[in-house]
Parts: C-alpha cells; structure tokens; sequence
C-alpha cells in the first residue's frame, strides 16, 4: 500500500508535490519523454513531449484520481468515490477504486464515447447515466452521494488532484532539463495548474504557457480579466478542453502562467495528424493543442527548447478527423 498523503487546505508546495509522486507511484507508470527530429524541423524548435498516451487508463488524469484517492480515510474509502465525466477521469477514478478494492460510481452524459464507457465499466465501476449538460451532471452525482455516501473526486478543482496532476510536468524536467518553455493544454485547468506550479518549483527559469481552441477560448478570456469565464459553444474537436477553469485553477494560473495561446481547429487536425504520422503514436486531438500552438505562432517557440505534456490516447478511432 502507498504511504498516505495529509490533506491539502491551500495550494499544493513543492513538499506536497513531492510526497504525491512518491505515494501515486505504484499506481501510475513513468511515461517517457520522446522527441522526434522531423517535428523539430517543421517547428524550429526543438521538442519533448512527455507522453501520458502511455499512461495507465491511456491520459494523465491517472495521476490526479490516485492522489486524490490516497488522501482518504478508511472510513471514506469503504463508502466509495464518486465523480461526473465525459471519459479520461471517469476511468481513472474507477482504476483508483479497483486498485484500493472500493467502489466506483461515475456519472456519464449519455453521449460520452461508447469506448470510455465500456473502459470505465472494465474496471468495475457502476456507470450512472445523465443528460449531457453540466447541470444534469452535477443534479445526478448529488442523488449518487446521497445514495451511497461516496466522496467527490472532482475532475480538476481540488488540490489533492492538482498535486497529482503535477507529477507530469516534474517527471518531464527531470528527463528533460533547461526547457526554454513548459506547456500544457488548458480545459478545466487540473494539469495546467500543476504544470504551472511543478515548472516555477522545479525549473523556475522555464516560461511557462498554456495551448486551448480558440472556440473554447474562455481561459485565455479569464486570464485577461481574472473571474472565471464561460464558452458560448462548446463544438471543438478537442473534446478534453470544453470545460472552464474553476476559482482555484484560474488563481494558480494566473500567478504562475505568462501566456495562454489559441488555436484554429484546423491547426489541431494538423498537429494531431503530424504527430501520428511522424512519431507513430496515438493521441487524442486534445493532446496536439500545444503543438498546434508551437505551428501556429513561430515568433515564440522557434530555436527555444520546448516541453509538451501529450494528454492522452483515448480516441474514437471511428471518428478521426483525416
């Protein structure tokens, strides 16, 4: 069993972060950190992309449910952990359960990708089914607590996932040091937080920026004016980053962030496509939003060494978009 993490009341330390790698360890692999010449030519820069597409569950939200489910009493964990989403973190909080032998009680919207669901369902969770809006969501996972009294892990306001979240960014400084520039992509803004917090503690030279799709531009809009913003459309290929920052990732973002880039959806389909072909590995069109930002604004990234968390490989491979 991994050593048991204190509860975090204020934003994660480099300490915090720290202890969650080692505790999360057993539970998540040491994802590699792989660059490719070709990519580096078409860019100008030079690349790292540390590659949570091979983490367990296929993304690196892995990381933030075992931090999260770490952190909770026995008392707790035997009544079971519940949480809302779409695909990546579903199945990480229903990994985390089996591998504490708990339940798993996830709310999905009714058009969440039939293989994330069957994935969530393969590792023993019981999946409630809603309307696919934020508010049918939350109403269904409120009637799963009070059922089962199982306790929320939310997918990215709370600093026990953001501390794992973070875990990413430290093992890709560590195999990858001196990067001009970390980035990550921004939806709910778990990882950017922790990316943005592990970047200042352990590379605090590195500049460090976020990527998201000009459709769903609402962090790049909070950023500017510091209150959470909200999306009028939400029909962007990168279906990972539809959701909006939250008070506590928007304030670690804003401390820690220089620059939130966006990008067309064509320069997504563009990247994601690249990277398939030139590095032969699968990701999912929300991982290739930082590359499309390296493509879409030469001036900032050319000759700088650049750092890229890939997200995840949980595509619908019926729905590739080339």
């Amino acid at each position: 069993m991994s050593p048991k993490l204190p509860v975090l009341q204020q934003v994660p330390s480099r300490a915090d972060i720290e202890a969650t790698h080692l505790a999360i360890a057993d539970l998540i692999h040491r994802t590699p950190v792989m660059t490719c010449d070709s990519l580096d030519q078409i860019s100008g820069a030079k690349l790292f992309f540390k590659c949570e597409n091979f983490q367990k569950v296929g993304a690196f939200k892995m990381r933030g449910a075992a931090s999260a489910a770490l952190r909770l009493t026995k008392a707790e964990l035997e009544k079971g952990i519940a949480t809302h989403s779409s695909g990546n973190h579903a199945q990480a909080v229903a990994r985390a359960a089996q591998y504490l032998g708990v339940p798993a009680y996830i709310v999905m919207p009714e058009n969440a990708p039939a293989s994330k669901r069957a994935a969530t369902l393969g590792y023993g969770a019981e999946v409630i089914s809603c309307a696919p809006t934020i508010e049918a969501r939350q109403e269904t996972l409120d009637q799963v607590v009070a059922r089962t009294g199982a306790t929320f892990i939310h997918p990215y306001d709370d600093y026990h996932v953001i501390a794992g979240q973070a875990t990413a960014a430290k093992e890709l400084i560590e195999d990858a040091p001196a990067l001009d520039i970390i980035m990550a992509p921004v939806g709910g803004g778990g990882l950017m937080s922790g990316t943005a917090l592990s970047s200042s503690y352990f590379s605090p030279d590195s500049h460090i920026m976020g990527a998201e799709p000009e459709i769903v531009n609402d962090a790049a809009r909070a950023f500017e004016s510091g209150r959470v913003e909200t999306n009028t459309r939400i029909d962007t290929i990168a279906d990972g980053l539809r959701t909006n920052l939250s008070e506590k990732t928007l304030t670690i973002i804003r401390e820690h962030v220089e620059r939130i880039n966006t990008v067309e959806e064509a320069m997504i389909i563009r990247a994601m496509r690249l990277i398939w072909e030139r590095m032969k590995i699968v990701i999912e069109p929300s991982c290739a939003v930082p590359f499309a930002a390296v493509l879409t604004y030469p001036e900032v990234f050319a000759g700088q060494r650049v750092g890229m968390i890939l997200t995840g490989g949980n595509v619908d491979l019926e729905k590739l978009p080339f």
